[in-house]
């Protein structure tokens, strides 16, 4: 092992410069685990105070004591930083985009019924129900969780959801997915919080079919969408 200064009598004398927050002397970090431990810690604080929107990777970097860089280098996208810090083990956005992608599913399936099915099968899934139903139930009770629960979804789910509809006019593709979430959400109140037993024992072949077509009109049926009054 070589001593420090070693074929350098220069180095003792040499100041060596102060390490970067959250990571050692020579550039390592200080622990793997325990950044991204601060990381999704500075992560769940800025959401809950700032929602969805308003955290930014660069200032849950700032908290965490780690350069914006990082956290993309662990998470990447600001809602898969999201999904963690929330313990969701599904990342919404690619878990749609794979549900509706050429090839894995029955194609004579319409686009409400794949959403019903695809929405029912993770919301039943043991690793999510329990996450979910934790965002879902603060949202009723809290305005910050309401807040954060929102703008989540708007990016993750209406956004996609909304290049479904028919429409040309975003403001009406984007009343149509608010709409298709207005129903999905009421399905999850009944069926998981409220525990309606219909809704409960219902299987997810049912609720599909009986869901599913309500869907197909928000998205491209018939429907009064608001009027601009001002």
């Amino acid at each position: 092992m070589r001593h420090r200064g070693a074929g350098d009598p220069g180095a003792a004398q040499r100041s060596a410069p102060a390490p970067a927050p959250g990571r050692a002397r020579g550039g390592r970090r200080a622990g793997e685990s325990g950044t991204r431990a601060a990381i999704l810690e500075s992560a769940r604080g800025r959401f809950a105070d700032h929602g969805y929107d308003g955290a930014t990777i660069r200032t849950i970097a700032a908290d965490a004591g780690v350069d914006p860089a990082l956290v993309h280098h662990f998470y990447g996208t600001k809602e898969r930083l999201f999904a963690a810090a929330m313990q969701l083990p599904v990342i919404p956005s690619e878990v749609l985009a794979a549900a509706f992608s050429a090839g894995t599913h029955d194609p004579a399936a319409s686009a409400g019924e794949l959403l019903v099915r695809t929405a029912l099968t993770m919301w039943d899934s043991t690793e999510l129900r329990g996450p979910f139903l934790g965002l879902l139930r603060s949202a009723l009770t809290s305005d910050q969780a309401a807040t954060m629960f929102r703008e989540f979804l708007a990016e993750a789910i209406l956004g996609p959801v909304s290049q479904l509809a028919s429409s040309a006019d975003p403001a009406e593709a984007e009343y149509r997915a608010a709409m298709v979430a207005s129903q999905m959400v009421g399905l999850a109140l009944a069926r998981y919080v409220l525990a309606f037993a219909p809704a409960a024992a219902a299987s997810v072949d049912d609720l599909a079919a009986t869901i599913g077509p309500t869907l197909d009109r928000y998205l491209t049926g018939d429907i009064r969408a608001p009027r601009d009054h001002g």
